[in-house]
């Protein structure tokens, strides 16, 4: 997403993350990763909930496509970090019009389930 930020700004999209972890955690994570976008701490997990993302199986959270995941950014310098707090929590991606109303959404089945952000650039546009 950082990669393709000024995409996102000549559309008028603000991209937002959000975490369930504590507000200390997502802090730390804003910083270490150098995090442009604001960060939203759902500790609660609803926005999760709301959006079909619930917990990941075995499989698909320790499974081969997230290791490929982990060995492409390898390849390109990126070296995984150490897991924290919950890895079976599955993410995705939503855009939420200016009217509230969802015009894309992907609950990933897996870390490494992510849709590409020409995907989502095209569904704003």
């Amino acid at each position: 997403m950082r990669q393709h930020s000024s995409r996102f700004q000549a559309l008028s999209t603000q991209v937002l993350a959000v975490t369930f972890q504590d507000a200390a955690t997502g802090r730390r994570f804003v910083k270490e990763e150098g995090l442009e976008f604001p960060l939203l701490v759902d500790s609660s997990r609803h926005l999760y909930e709301q959006f079909g993302m619930g917990k990941g199986r075995t499989w698909d959270v320790w499974g081969p496509s997230n290791w490929w995941a982990y060995a492409r950014g390898i390849c390109r310098g990126l070296m995984p970090k150490r897991p924290t707090g919950d890895v079976d929590q599955l993410g995705g991606d939503v855009v939420v019009d200016p009217a509230g109303i969802v015009r894309f959404l992907h609950a990933g089945k897996g870390p490494a389930d992510r849709p590409p952000v020409d995907t989502i650039i095209a569904r704003i546009e």
